[in-house]
């Protein structure tokens, strides 16, 4: 028999009676950290002469939970979910291949296929077998990316996710775009978006980073820190269940449970640049760093990949699923016990648990072993072109529309149907086939009202653009932040609902095209809380 390359392996070896590895490569995941580890940073990618150039292939095997995985083929192995880094104008070459063999138990009890076939109602095969750009009904061995909160268009092969359906027995696919000069410097990230099925493969851990370089160019204070990078993801016992049942939070993939906590080492006192992402399918987190059991002051750097405008120190960061956070951390003395917390967020009469918990040991070593500093972009040219969403906050709106997010509930008999909609227009399930719930223009600015009708707490994301976040509750932010992904609260059953304002900016011909906006807490997203804009393209512009 051939050496297997680890014990999860050697299950399926033994359970096919031989061991199904050539040249190196597994074929399932890769094996994840044990708890009590020292946490390290995903392995970095970096861009070359303008252009990153790396292959993934989507693999799968369920163990005590879930687990689907990027794989990248290193020199010494398989390595789990790379950080992708480019520059502004660079140019991304990434080719996936789907191998997912996974497939959940009949019948499956998610949300999005609870309610029978609704969300893929009037989807036929393929319109091409060969073609991955042509649609279809798609299948939880099927898959795409989404590289979210990047201003690319909602095109094929770029950031697409309504008719780009990846199957597990197609060649290479390629993704081909180019991270906009004007886009910038910060933390995003790339997950699938299958319709229905992107909790489970979100679950199963399929998740990376994203980083476009040149933030010490934006906020100096950066520059020479160490750069801790921190995904924050989440797996559930029973990935099927329309049902939320236990699960755990994750540190780059090492469970957060007591007593083998992940530890983040540092050099007593010394400064560090954190850069958070939370690629949980579900969890608002209360992000939150304690000495002695006391919250420390941390300099807000970036929100969702865009730096923020003024200076500020936070003892809790709340970050929505999806949301990322920058910021800069003091070490701890020698002699203090210090730990990096989720100090627990209420979701609302019915929303889900959210518990305070520990994430992290930090523990202090003067030998540490700290990550390197942040590597310095080599765009120059892009320093000299107006960041995109100049000049939004004093834009004049050329349309204002509410929205708002609700429920059906069918007691305990089924799953609970979840909407998005557009005042005036009638609640309903998502469908495939829908046609755009709003359509607007290329040079548009507008501005949103997302109302929580429900008692849950919802996320508000929308693709291809960030938005300003104006206001909550009818009450302006002192300092509009740029964002791509918004709490929206829940409703406790009486008073007004609650609701933030947002500067929609559609003036990017880039962005012409359908694309969609749904809460991200993925298990609604799935069931239907889901609905696609047209921004039509300016007279003188192709139609894609």
């Amino acid at each position: 028999m051939t050496p297997c390359l680890n014990h999860r392996i050697l299950k399926v070896c033994v359970a096919l009676g031989g061991c199904l590895i050539a040249s190196g490569q597994t074929i399932g995941c890769p094996a994840r950290p044990t708890g009590g580890s020292v946490v390290a940073n995903p392995l970095d990618l970096n861009s070359q002469n303008g252009v990153l150039q790396a292959a993934l292939t989507l693999r799968s095997e369920k163990l005590v939970y879930l687990e689907e995985c990027f794989i990248y083929q290193s020199a010494s192995g398989a390595i789990e979910a790379p950080t992708l880094r480019l520059n502004p104008g660079d140019r991304l070459l990434l080719d996936l291949t789907n191998r997912l063999s996974y497939t959940p138990p009949a019948p499956l009890q998610r949300p999005s296929v609870g309610i029978p076939a609704s969300h893929m109602a009037n989807m036929p095969s393929r319109k091409s077998s060969k073609d991955p750009c042509s649609g279809g009904a798609m299948a939880p061995t099927s898959t795409n990316i989404h590289f979210h909160g990047v201003n690319i268009p909602p095109v094929c092969h770029q950031d697409e996710v309504l008719n780009t359906t990846i199957e597990n027995t197609d060649p290479a696919f390629q993704y081909d775009f180019r991270i906009p000069s004007s886009d910038a410097p910060g933390m995003y990230w790339y997950h699938p978006h299958l319709h229905g099925f992107a909790t489970l493969q979100v679950n199963g851990g399929a998740s990376g980073v994203l980083m476009v370089n040149g933030m010490e160019k934006v906020k100096p204070q950066v520059a020479e820190l160490p750069e801790r990078v921190i995904v924050i993801r989440q797996q559930f016992s029973d990935p099927n269940s329309w049902i939320a049942g236990p699960y755990q939070l994750t540190v780059n993939f090492q469970p957060a449970v007591k007593p083998n906590f992940p530890v983040i080492e540092m050099i007593p006192g010394k400064k560090e640049f954190w850069r958070v992402a939370n690629a949980t399918s579900q969890a608002f987190l209360d992000l939150q760093v304690l000495f002695d059991n006391v919250p420390q002051d941390v300099e807000m750097i970036a929100l969702d990949g865009i730096p923020v405008t003024q200076p500020s120190t936070l003892t809790k960061i709340d970050l929505a699923p999806a949301g990322r956070a920058e910021f800069i951390v003091q070490g701890p003395a020698a002699n203090q016990t210090a730990g990096f917390w989720q100090g627990g967020y209420d979701t609302g009469p019915i929303g889900n648990p959210n518990k305070k918990q520990q994430l992290a040991v930090i523990q202090p070593n003067d030998e540490a072993l700290i990550p390197p500093s942040m590597p310095p972009t080599s765009n120059t040219r892009a320093a000299l072109i107006p960041p995109k969403f100049a000049g939004l906050a004093d834009a004049e709106p050329t349309a204002v529309r509410k929205l708002y997010f609700s429920e059906a509930t069918n007691g305990t008999n089924g799953p609970t149907k979840f909407f998005i909609t557009l005042d005036g227009q009638t609640p309903k399930v998502f469908e495939m086939s829908d046609p755009p719930a709003i359509t607007t223009d290329v040079g548009a600015v507008e501005d949103w009202t997302i109302e929580n009708r429900t008692g849950e707490t919802h996320a508000f994301h929308i693709h291809q653009i960030h938005f300003l976040w104006l206001a909550t509750n009818g009450t302006p932010n002192p300092t509009p932040q740029l964002m791509d992904t918004v709490i929206v609260p829940a409703w406790t059953a009486t008073g007004a609902y609650p609701s933030v304002k947002l500067r929609m900016d559609f003036r990017d011909p880039a962005i012409a095209g359908k694309f969609v906006y749904h809460c991200h807490v993925l298990d609604h997203e799935d069931a239907g809380m889901m609905a696609t804009i047209l921004v039509k393209p300016a007279a003188s512009m192709p139609v894609r």
